[in-house]
């Protein structure tokens, strides 16, 4: 059987799962993997073994027994360790963002770059804290916090409203589809076999300068598209009613969260008396990045440290280690918290999140170690052979949006698309380093954010838009995010190919 022909029906599963019978997504990536698994032709998986063999990536007993073992103990296989390697990465930076947010740290940063920023160049504000919040917290999460700032900032100055929404998301979604440790682009990385600094350093600079981009379109949609403050509260209740009162006489609400229903969605993060000192609150943000920096850096500079303090650095350059630093200092913010909080469980709370996280990712790993194993690699190097160097990132690019757009998971869009261009980062003539792959991966899972999507929900309810606002607002940035982050990763890979 040939390879596009299992792609193709694991991708018609996971359409279909996730769509038709609404299945959760680890379910749909496991049962995608076994069908991959247990058609694999013998010979598929005897070159891709003989191939391993000759790279010197596994020895000759290995690939024997890979070749003699089932299709369901390879799907363990793969499983397990695709959860070795990004696990502890995700859970860690669980606990790193539930911190941030139960602390009152995320908030301080937040306020304390819009006091920076000033009224006027609040979506700046907006924008550059929900991308340095979604690199360790999850997108949703962060949306959550940021928009009563946004409804907040609309009473103040009585405009603006869909530009401070459409803020958030341009740096917010931005982070979360392109810089580690969040989940997508940490397993495109680790199916492209990119380390994760590299990973990190690209999805910054090319972030970065995307959320630019993404904030001047947000700019132009503004001046379309004009929103009222609406209330939240789905039934017009009580509290409905008591935003309205508040809108109306000019006065803000005593804390984010406190009108409609984003109050019941914001509880958990309730203000504590006291928040954290900034520079405390950033610290687990940064400390990875600087951790991680450095070791990749040692790697080609050598610094002359003796070697009793080279080897600890070596130690805490480590990325699991590096993590692992950071969730400490992010537990100390927990002190801020309300005594009326369960400080306790936070933790507790953290892993349940990023357990299920894991999970997906796990399955999602599995799923490309089973094209692997077909030959996946192979094809698509065959495949894009005769493309011109010019149009591979834009064809990465087509196949991740086509993906994204008719199952709605920027994360499972991401996902399923590397495993099934893992090939294009094994191809020896690629012009530039396989990290822009992976941005091209990461720009093509923006658009289009619509129906399918649970983000697009969430965002709309969140800021009282309508569905047809919704579309005309939030999907047409999306377009222009994956749009400009594509532009940008293609100036990038022709300027700086090596990186």
């Amino acid at each position: 059987m040939s390879v596009w022909w299992l792609v193709l029906a694991a991708t018609a599963l996971i359409l279909v799962g996730i769509l038709w019978f609404r299945t959760h997504a680890m379910l749909v990536l496991l049962a995608a993997a076994f069908l991959v698994a247990v058609l694999t032709p013998t010979a598929a998986l005897t070159r891709y073994a003989q191939d391993q063999v000759a790279s010197g990536d596994m020895s000759e007993s290995a690939a024997t027994g890979l070749i003699k073992s089932s299709g369901p103990k390879r799907l363990a296989t793969a499983f397990g360790q695709t959860a070795g390697e990004v696990g502890i990465l995700i859970a860690l930076a669980s606990i790193v963002g539930i911190c941030l947010m139960e602390s009152g740290a995320a908030h301080g940063i937040v306020t304390a770059m819009l006091r920076l920023c000033g009224v006027k160049r609040a979506p700046e504000g907006l924008a550059i804290s929900a991308f340095v919040l979604s690199i360790p917290v999850f997108f949703d999460t962060v949306f959550y916090l940021m928009v009563p700032l946004a409804r907040s900032l609309r009473r103040q100055t009585g405009k603006d409203y869909v530009l401070y929404i459409l803020a958030i998301m341009a740096g917010g979604s931005i982070a979360h589809s392109l810089v580690p440790p969040t989940p997508g682009p940490l397993q495109v990385a680790e199916i492209l076999g990119i380390d994760v600094f590299t990973m990190m350093v690209a999805g910054l600079g090319i972030g970065g300068a995307s959320s630019f981009l993404s904030l001047m379109s947000a700019r132009l949609i503004s001046r379309w598209t004009v929103v009222p403050l609406r209330p939240l509260g789905a039934d017009g209740g009580d509290e409905a009613g008591s935003c309205e009162r508040e809108e109306a006489s000019g006065k803000s609400p005593a804390m984010p969260g406190d009108c409609g229903s984003g109050a019941s969605e914001s509880r958990e993060f309730t203000l504590p008396a006291s928040t954290p000192p900034l520079l405390l609150s950033l610290l687990p943000i940064v400390l990875p990045v600087l951790l991680i920096g450095y070791g990749a850096i040692d790697t080609v500079v050598k610094f002359p440290l003796p070697e009793s303090l080279a080897a600890v650095m070596r130690l805490v350059a480590d990325k699991n280690v590096a993590m692992g630093i950071a969730a400490v200092v992010a537990l100390q913010l927990l002190r801020f918290t309300p005594k009326s909080h369960d400080r306790k469980g936070a933790v507790s709370r953290a892993l349940a999140s990023g357990g299920q996280i894991i999970l997906i990712t796990s399955a999602g790993g599995a799923l490309g170690a089973m094209l692997r194993q077909a030959g996946i690699a192979s094809a698509v190097a065959d495949l894009t052979s005769e493309v011109p160097a010019s149009l591979l990132l834009v064809v990465v690019f087509a196949v991740t949006a086509s993906i994204r757009t008719l199952q709605g998971s920027a994360t499972v869009s991401m996902i399923t698309a590397a495993g099934v261009l893992q090939g294009l980062a094994d191809v020896g003539t690629l012009p530039f380093h396989p990290v822009y792959v992976a941005m091209a991966i990461g720009a093509g899972s923006k658009p289009l954010c619509w129906m399918t999507d649970s983000g697009f929900w969430i965002m709309c309810k969140m800021s009282g838009m309508t569905d047809r606002e919704g579309l005309r607002t939030v999907s047409v940035l999306s377009v222009a995010m994956g749009v400009s982050a594509l532009i940008v990763t293609i100036i990038s890979a022709t300027i700086f190919p090596a990186i």
